[in-house]
């Protein structure tokens, strides 16, 4: 980005965005609220480039969409004024104009507004999670402000009652913008807390001359099922005195080796694709992995992957149950008819 030649968005109408819009906008002291070139001759301030989103103009819309990502979110910062665009923007989602399709910078085909703002504050959600990287340095507008984060639950509120939007493309931005607002830190810290202490239990319980192990076997037996349900410290216990079968044990396999005639790449029977041939994919819990997200159809799936699937298995024809991508090295799983689990194949998938 040059920030020297950032588009101008100069007369942008406050008063063309929808009223809750407008109040948010007019409650600000923008003037105390710097983006990354506030002040810059020919650069929009933060209200006009709000005030543009909505404009009848294209052009000029996606101009504004534009100077949202390189004035808001220069290289991956966020800045003063950030936080608060966020809450503008979101109070935009809900208006008919954001369904008017347009090409964005850096997408494939045509995209509504409404999505690629979606896009947007999914972004800025991914920059002010509370476990982001600490290393970021001017702590005014980073991950570190406690402004930005402040926003964080008003914004989910806003946006996920668009993850059960019609159109897969509004729906699948609200679904990642809403994973990434989640505060899972503290989850997942409870998590490894009740698991170090089921460990302690059991492990009390399994030493007969320790203090307290009746009470440490019945705090077991209330856990569910798949930890210690009733019956699960008998089975323990039986396992401890039963005598150990010794279990019949044939040859090693042998180590893989090319076949005569193998390309490269190959051992055995098997291809092993190189470094270079495998995408990185992020997984997003209760979202998706890479560019698929849970609840796609086939086609879907295919149209994100860019080929079609492996001849599907006789009687799968309509509802499928599994389908391979096998340039892509993943096999996709369904349930009634929707992406519910995405295995990878360990020697040509993406890691």
């Amino acid at each position: 980005m040059n920030d020297e030649a950032t588009p101008d968005l100069p007369g942008a109408p406050a008063d063309s965005l929808p009223p809750a819009a407008r109040a948010e906008l007019a409650g600000i002291a923008w003037e105390e609220l710097p983006h990354v070139c506030t002040g810059r001759h020919g650069v929009p301030d933060t209200p006009d480039v709000l005030g543009a989103l909505l404009a009848a103009d294209p052009a000029r819309r996606v101009r504004a969409v534009e100077a949202l990502y390189r004035l808001l979110l220069h290289r991956e910062r966020a800045f003063p004024a950030t936080a608060p665009a966020a809450l503008v923007v979101a109070r935009l989602l809900d208006d008919p104009r954001t369904l008017a399709e347009d090409r964005w910078e850096g997408r494939a085909g045509r995209r509504p507004l409404r999505a690629e703002l979606l896009n947007w504050l999914a972004s800025f959600a991914d920059l002010t999670r509370p476990e982001a990287s600490p290393d970021i340095k001017d702590g005014v507008g980073t991950v570190r402000d406690p402004a930005a984060r402040a926003v964080r639950p008003v914004l989910h509120d806003r946006i996920v009652v668009f993850c059960d939007a019609d159109d897969p493309r509004v729906r699948e931005a609200a679904l990642a913008a809403t994973a990434l607002l989640l505060d899972v830190t503290g989850l997942v810290v409870a998590e490894e807390e009740r698991r170090a202490i089921l460990e302690r239990i059991r492990a009390l319980a399994d030493d007969p001359f320790a203090e307290g192990q009746e009470e440490a076997i019945r705090r077991l037996a209330e856990q569910p099922e798949d930890t210690a349900a009733p019956g699960w410290f008998d089975r323990r216990r039986e396992a401890r005195t039963a005598p150990v079968r010794p279990t019949p044990r044939g040859p090693a396999p042998e180590t893989p080796v090319a076949a005569p005639g193998s390309g490269a790449g190959h051992r055995g029977p098997w291809r092993i694709a190189r470094e270079e041939e495998r995408a990185e994919w992020t997984f997003t819990p209760y979202v998706g992995v890479g560019p698929l997200h849970f609840g796609m159809a086939p086609e879907e799936i295919a149209d994100a992957l860019g080929e079609r699937p492996s001849p599907s298995r006789p009687g799968e024809d309509r509802q499928p149950r599994r389908v391979d991508f096998t340039g892509s090295g993943i096999r996709a799983l369904f349930r009634d008819g929707r992406l519910g689990c995405v295995a990878v194949d360990a020697l040509t998938g993406p890691r």
